[in-house]
C-alpha cells in the first residue's frame, strides 16, 4: 500500500483520492425504490485485492470487525455489502496512518 500511495505523492491529496485509487470509492449504483452503493472499479487492483484480503481476516479474527460484521447483518446488509463499507473503513485506516509518510516526503520534494 506504500507502493500505491507514496510512489507519486502529489497524486493522492486526499483520502477520496487515495480511496479511489484503491478501487474503494463508492459510486451510487440505485434503481427506482433501490438506494445502494457498488465500489468503482477502476484503480490499481493490486491494492484492491491487498484491501480484500485484510478484510476477510479482519472478519476471521478481529474482534471489533466480527462485531461490525454482526451489528450490519442484524441491519439486514449482505456479506458483499458489508465487505464494500469494510474496504472503504481501512482505506481511511490507511491513510491516516499514510498521512505522515506522505506530508514529509512532499516537505523533503519541496526543499530539495
Amino acid at each position: 500500500m506504500l507502493l500505491v500511495a507514496c510512489d507519486n505523492p502529489e497524486r493522492v491529496r486526499s483520502e477520496a483520492a487515495f480511496a479511489r485509487l484503491c478501487g474503494v470509492a463508492p459510486i451510487p449504483a440505485s434503481s427506482g425504490m433501490t438506494t445502494r452503493h457498488r465500489l468503482n472499479r477502476g484503480g490499481h487492483r493490486q491494492a484492491n485485492a491487498a484491501l480484500y484480503r485484510v478484510v476477510i481476516v479482519r472478519m476471521q479474527h478481529h474482534e471489533p470487525t466480527k462485531a461490525y460484521v454482526a451489528r450490519r447483518t442484524a441491519e439486514a446488509k449482505t456479506k458483499f455489502e458489508i465487505i464494500r463499507c469494510l474496504k472503504r473503513l481501512l482505506a481511511r485506516e490507511l491513510w491516516a496512518a499514510m498521512r505522515p509518510l506522505r506530508e514529509a516526503r512532499l516537505e523533503a520534494g519541496l526543499a530539495a
